[in-house]
Formats: C-alpha cells, sequence, structure tokens
C-alpha cells in the first residue's frame, strides 16, 4: 500500500525526463572507453525510450510487474569483448542491489558469472522508474521486487537474440542451439560462439515481443550461495568510485553553514576573516546557507569557521527534546487522527478483562551514512547541468535541479555512483543535499562545485528518524486471549509540506507514521489507533525500516507483557494469534526451533522473540542476552529467519539481516539525538554512538525456502531485532523497557 500511496504522488509532483545512455562503469575500463564500446557500432546495446512502465494494475498480465514485453535493450550490454553490462537503475549504497539484479539477468541469458559486469544506468524515470513509485528511485526494499519480471525477460530476450544470431550464421534451426556460461554451441555440427563474438550481428535484430522463462529448477545462479559480488574487489582494492572521489576539471569545494537551529535564518553576515584564509575563493549569502567556496575540503571548513553570523531564530525550534516529549504526552491524552477503527475498545475495557497500559518514546535518531552527504554539479554551457552523486531517489533530484536552474528536466544528467551508505538519508523528499549543490553551482557559475557535508553537519542538521511517544492500552480475557488494543501515536509527519503529501497523509494521517500498527497482523476483535502529527522546524525523513522502526518495537514488547498477564508462553501467545497468517507464523515457528526456545536458561540469562511483516517481507528474531549482578546487559547470540520469497542472492539476504539485525540494537543500546534549547547536544561518534564490534553478537540467519515472488531484505532485518532484546531483558529482570534507548535505564 505504502509503494501505490508514493507512486501516485510521485507521479502527480514531479515531471519526467531524461536520455538513455550508460553511466559508470564498475570494472577496469574507463568510462569514456567504456561508452565508446557501447555506443559504437558492434555491441548489443539495450538502449530506447520507452514509455513510463505500470503497475500489473495499468494493463500488464496478472502476476507481473512493470512492462509486459521484454526491454532488454535498456537493461543489457553485450560487447565485443565477451563483457556482460547489466544497467542498474536502483542505487547500491553497500546492500548489494547491483550484483542481486545482475544475477537475475545473467540467469536467463545464461551467462558466465565471471563475464558479467555491473552499471549505474542514468537518470530517467520514464524508462527506469521503480514500478511501485512511478519514478525512478531506491527505497522501501523494492530493488528486487519490481525489476524481477522486467530483468528476467530482459535476459531471456538478449539470450533469444543472441541464439537468432548463431542459427543464422550455421543455418540452423534455432532449436538446435544451446548456450551454458556465456557460450552458444551446435551440438551436431560441434560449432560455438561466444556472446562477443554475436553481439554486433546480434544488437540488428528486433526485439522478440514475448520469451520463455526458465523453470527455476534449472537455476544455475539464482538461489546459489557461491557467487561473489561484483563490487566485492573493487571496494576492496579501492578502485571503486565514490562521489566523494570525483574530480573535474577546475573543480572547486563548497561547503555550507547552516543555522545551528532548525528553522534559523542568517540574518547577517561578516565574511571578512574568512575571504582571508589562504585558499578560499568566495562566500556566497544564498537561500540555503552561507557557502564557503575554496580550493579544498579543510581550507572551505577553514573558512566556515571565520564566519561571523547573526542567526534569526524567530521561527526556528527553541525547545529542547524533553520539552517536546512533555508536549507529546498532552497530545497523547487527546484523541488523535484514526488510522484504524474496529469493533469497540471503550466496551472491552469496561468489561471483566485484564488491562495493560504503557508509554513508549522514541528518540530523534540520525541516519550518519559512512560517506557523508556531498554532491559534484558541472553547468553545462548549453543549459542544465551533470551532478555527480550516490544518488537515490533521480526522479526527485532531477527535476529539482532542473527548477532551480531553469532548464528541462532532461538537462540534468545524473552520473550515478556507488553511495557509501544511506539509510534513508540520500532519499529526501525534496531533493536536499542535492539542491544545495546546484543551487551554489548556479551561484558560483565559474567552475564544477563539489558540495561536501561534514559528519558534524550531518549529524547536527541532518534529517532524523522523528521523535516518537506511543500510549498504548491492551486487554485480555480470562482465557488469556488478546480481546482489544488502543494505540496512540504522536511523533512529526515528514511527508507533511512535501510533493508526496496529498496522497501519503489522509484524513490527519501519514501513512508512515503507523504502518505496522493500524495494519496489525495479530488476530484482535477491537483495534483502535490514531495519530497526533505535531510540526516542528526540526527536518525529518525516513530511516531504515521507517514506521516499522518504533511501531514494530511497541507492539512486540506490548505483546510481551500481555502474554504474562495472561500467564502464556510468549512463543504460543503469538502464534495462537497468527492462524490467519501462516508466513509470520512460519518464521516464528523457524526461529524459535533454531534458537532453541524450549531449552532453560541459566540465571541471569534471558531469551526473548519477536516477528514482524514490513516491506511484504516476513521476519523473526529471538535473542539470548545476559544480565550481570550490576544490571548490565550484553547480547551474546541473535538467530533469525526471514521468508523474503525466492532468494536471487542467499549471501547477500543473510548480510543484510546481520546488518539490520546490527543496525537495530546498536541504536537501541545507545543511539538518540537529544537538544537543548533546540541545539543538537551530539556532533559526531563520540556523542551519537554506533554500535561497536563488542556490542555485536553472534547471529545466525535462517532462510525460509519459497517460490514466492521475491520481495526485499534491506530494511525488513530491522524492525524486530530490538524488541527481541528488550524482550530476552524482561524475562530475565520482570522490567519491560518502554523508553529507548537502553542507555537511559543503565543497561549499558
Amino acid at each position: 500500500m505504502l509503494h501505490h500511496l508514493i507512486r501516485q504522488a510521485a507521479a502527480s509532483g514531479f515531471p519526467e525526463g531524461g536520455a538513455v545512455r550508460p553511466l559508470t562503469m564498475l570494472a577496469a575500463p574507463s568510462r569514456r572507453s567504456f561508452l565508446k564500446l557501447a555506443g559504437a557500432g558492434g555491441a548489443l546495446v539495450v538502449g530506447a525510450h520507452l514509455p513510463l512502465p505500470v503497475l500489473a494494475a495499468g494493463g500488464a498480465p496478472a502476476g507481473i510487474v512493470g512492462p509486459a514485453d521484454p526491454r532488454p535493450h535498456a537493461f543489457v550490454i553485450v560487447a565485443p569483448d565477451n563483457t556482460v553490462t547489466v544497467l542498474a537503475k536502483h542505487l547500491d549504497k553497500g546492500q548489494g542491489i547491483v550484483t542481486g539484479l545482475a544475477t537475475i539477468v545473467a540467469e536467463e541469458l545464461d551467462a558466465d558469472w565471471a563475464q558479467v559486469r555491473g552499471a549505474f544506468a542514468p537518470a530517467d524515470s520514464k524508462l527506469y522508474g521503480n514500478h511501485f513509485f512511478g519514478i525512478q528511485g531506491t527505497g522501501g526494499s523494492t530493488a528486487i521486487a519490481n525489476s524481477w519480471d522486467e530483468l528476467r525477460m530482459a535476459g531471456a530476450a538478449a539470450r533469444a537474440m543472441l541464439v537468432a544470431t548463431a542459427a543464422a550464421r550455421w543455418s540452423v534451426p534455432a532449436g538446435e542451439v544451446t548456450v551454458a556460461k556465456g557460450v552458444v554451441s551446435h551440438a551436431k555440427s560441434n560449432r560455438r560462439f561466444t556472446f562477443g563474438e554475436l553481439a554486433e550481428d546480434a544488437a540488428k535484430l528486433p526485439v522478440p515481443q514475448s520469451v520463455a522463462l526458465k523453470d527455476p529448477k534449472d537455476y544455475v545462479l539464482i538461489g546459489k550461495p557461491d557467487l561473489h559480488r561484483l563490487d566485492h574487489a573493487s571496494k576492496t582494492d579501492g578502485s571503486a568510485v565514490f562521489a566523494m572521489d570525483i574530480r573535474r576539471p577546475g573543480q572547486v569545494t563548497a561547503v555550507l553553514a547552516r543555522s545551528p537551529r532548525f528553522g534559523g535564518t542568517v540574518k547577517s553576515v561578516d565574511d571578512t576573516a574568512a575571504r582571508a584564509v589562504p585558499g578560499v575563493l568566495d562566500v556566497l549569502t544564498l537561500p540555503v546557507g552561507v557557502a564557503v567556496i575554496a580550493k579544498n575540503t579543510w581550507v572551505a571548513i577553514q573558512g566556515r569557521e571565520a564566519l561571523k553570523i547573526t542567526w534569526d531564530d524567530s521561527k526556528a525550534e527553541t525547545r529542547g527534546t524533553d520539552q517536546m516529549l512533555a508536549d507529546y504526552r498532552k497530545l497523547a491524552a487527546t484523541p488523535g487522527a484514526v488510522a484504524a477503527n474496529k469493533g469497540d475498545v471503550g466496551k472491552v475495557f469496561a468489561g471483566d478483562v485484564t488491562v495493560v497500559e504503557a508509554e513508549f518514546t522514541f528518540p530523534y535518531l540520525a541516519h550518519a551514512p559512512m560517506e557523508p552527504l556531498n554532491a559534484v554539479v558541472a553547468l553545462n554551457p548549453e543549459g542544465g547541468c551533470t551532478i555527480w552523486a550516490g544518488s537515490q531517489f533521480q526522479g526527485v533530484e532531477q527535476p529539482v535541479a532542473a527548477h532551480i536552474l531553469g532548464c528541462k528536466p532532461e538537462q540534468v544528467k545524473i552520473e550515478t555512483q556507488w553511495a557509501g551508505g544511506s539509510f534513508g538519508r540520500r532519499a529526501t523528499t525534496t531533493a536536499d543535499y542535492i539542491a544545495e549543490a546546484v543551487t551554489v553551482a548556479k551561484a558560483y557559475g565559474k567552475a564544477p562545485v563539489h558540495l561536501v557535508w561534514t559528519r558534524e553537519d550531518d549529524i547536527k542538521g541532518g534529517r532524523y528518524r522523528p521523535l516518537f511517544l506511543h500510549s498504548v492500552k491492551a486487554a485480555v480475557d480470562k482465557s488469556g486471549a488478546l480481546v482489544a488494543w488502543q494505540q496512540r501515536i504522536v511523533g512529526q509527519s515528514f511527508m507533511a509540506g512535501t510533493p508526496f503529501e496529498p496522497v501519503m497523509v489522509k484524513n490527519g494521517v501519514d501513512a508512515t507514521m503507523v504502518e505496522g500498527a493500524s495494519d496489525m497482523a495479530y488476530a484482535v476483535p477491537n483495534l483502535a489507533v490514531d495519530a497526533h502529527s505535531p510540526a516542528s522546524p526540526v527536518t525529518t525523513l525516513w530511516w531504515r525500516s521507517v514506521g516499522h522502526t518504533h511501531t514494530a518495537y511497541a507492539k512486540e514488547v506490548m505483546i510481551d507483557r500481555l502474554a504474562k498477564a495472561a500467564g502464556k508462553d510468549p512463543l504460543a501467545f503469538r502464534l495462537a494469534m497468527l492462524k490467519d497468517h501462516p508466513r509470520l507464523a512460519g518464521v516464528l515457528t523457524l526461529a524459535a526451533e533454531k534458537a532453541g526456545w524450549d531449552k532453560p536458561m541459566p540465571k541471569g540469562k534471558g531469551r526473548g522473540i519477536a516477528v514482524h511483516e514490513s516491506f511484504n517481507t516476513f521476519v523473526a528474531h529471538v535473542a539470548e542476552v545476559t544480565v550481570n549482578d550490576k544490571g548490565h546487559v550484553t547480547v551474546d547470540r541473535v538467530v533469525v529467519a526471514i521468508d523474503c520469497g525466492r532468494v536471487i542472492n542467499p549471501d547477500i539476504v543473510k548480510a543484510q539481516m546481520e546488518g539490520g539485525t546490527g543496525w537495530g540494537i546498536g541504536h537501541a543500546l545507545r543511539g538518540e539525538i537529544t537538544m537543548t534549547d533546540g541545539l543538537v547536544d551530539q556532533g559526531n561518534f563520540d556523542g551519537f554512538l554506533p554500535l561497536r564490534m563488542s556490542d555485536m553478537p553472534a547471529v545466525e540467519v535462517h532462510i525460509v525456502p519459497s517460490a514466492e515472488r521475491p520481495t526485499g531484505a534491506g530494511e525488513p532485518g530491522v524492525p524486530t531485532s530490538a524488541p527481541a532484546v528488550a524482550n530476552a531483558v524482561f524475562s530475565v529482570t520482570g522490567q519491560p523497557l518502554q523508553s529507548l534507548p537502553f542507555s537511559r535505564a543503565g543497561l549499558v
């Protein structure tokens, strides 16, 4: 549902445009040689301007997401040197998606994995739109899910074109031609061709309008655990190119001075000392802040520190987070906008039931990707510009940049680079850091500009997972069954004020705030969920697993409290309420079995469980902890079970579950952004504490075999990791952990 809403909003709010051409090569050849190879004669290049793909509901045959006809020219380049390059329309920010997408094509193409390469597709929402969003963009664990059909068909069509070319050369029926590991063969005559030898003639053939796809039993790449990632060598030897590595002729560096309080603006600037710093080239006061432009990043930072700025805080956030939570509590005492209403919770609470009430609080959280935000912008003499960035929402960034420059979206070229993490930060609804870079480049106008955010810029003034407060009240009857659930959620909407608001916010409810709560899977006959969205200048954004980061935690911790009140085992209590959700029950049962749920734990040790569906993927965690005699908690072991449909790359799924587990636990232990009088207290990793290696438990991942459509693994490993740990602590101490992080309770 959320993907559909994003698609509607994007389709109505952003223009489309862009030309088709392959971008950054992920292997050794230079970009110039790659383009020459791909664009000149002699290559089977798949690249034509195609209409915006549609969802299955828009006319494609049932079960197909995206266009129903094969489109190899958009995704596959078979070159005379026998390489096969797969163009990825999605950003790879470390999650291995370039490898995953290439695997789908290579499987149907019957390529040898050693000949497969990856490259990032250009910005073009018509050709490379995410079929769940309607614009080009990466997020919501949709990369594999929305590309599955089109890439299988693209690979199969390219294979058919190679086979037809070989059959024509040999004057034999195409049915006698076979393909295996990148070699096209005719067994009867003992003849063979490599893909490269056929590429030039194959490129001249019409694309078949329908193709036969492989039977999954014949897969030799999909689902196999021994494929190396396409980026492993380049990220090991340092040859992988990130936006931070880009250097253009004459390039300068810019940093921005932004208000230390959210919502503050520039009142006056004395830039005399800044201009006197050797290497500072210019200082510009712009709507996005005060830009210091210099020969390199260090000089730019020194120049910024020399600025004397008076800020206007008349519209700024001046409260501290403690005061904000106090205001949230007042709101939580009043009804909010209705997100779900089933049955009559008030009537049940007034009856003969056991009622449990709880308040949950969740802090602001920074994304803090290891590669801070940055982008290079070069203005083009003919109008428009070229942008080099770890671009996650090209379908937003391209029209925003065009609006700033007063040009057409297709005049904005985006060269997507590898990104050093994102966790949602690069997928901004307003293209914030890209817009800043384009604004500075336009104002400076003399050379390509590399805008760089420092770590402190990001942590003190970035976009956060919002501060949330949940008030939950639930009841079990005399048989121990959950009979009523009432939940009120208070927190900022990061969709409000963006082009996504008209679709994403309905009847006062931001869908990203209540997902995982308003659609709770547990069988409860009476359910009421409402929400308040207080406004604040503090900038917020989706954060890895979005609303599920807090709704799953509140739900799963509350479920353990209810199980205790009902005198039920937490596993059995959950399973009884999941009879209509076999896939959730399946991962729950598998995780419990692999963790040895029924085995008793020694004194001071506990075991906790949690299960949740997010992004159409089902995940359960079982955590084992030790609580020492001082009350400090160590997470010893975590068992994860995941059902994400058919798995393309098992090792990548396991890595994502391990990473998501660490991400969720790490932030639950110590992660928080706090403010005092509107000023952010943290500034770097000494204050905003990431997970330490000493904190990371042993993680076991178990994947449910499935023939269902593939979904995603990038985000679903997060929601149940922290509540499983909290429930393990609860099993030892009897004290529920309802305010994050755990460090606030003195547990770490």
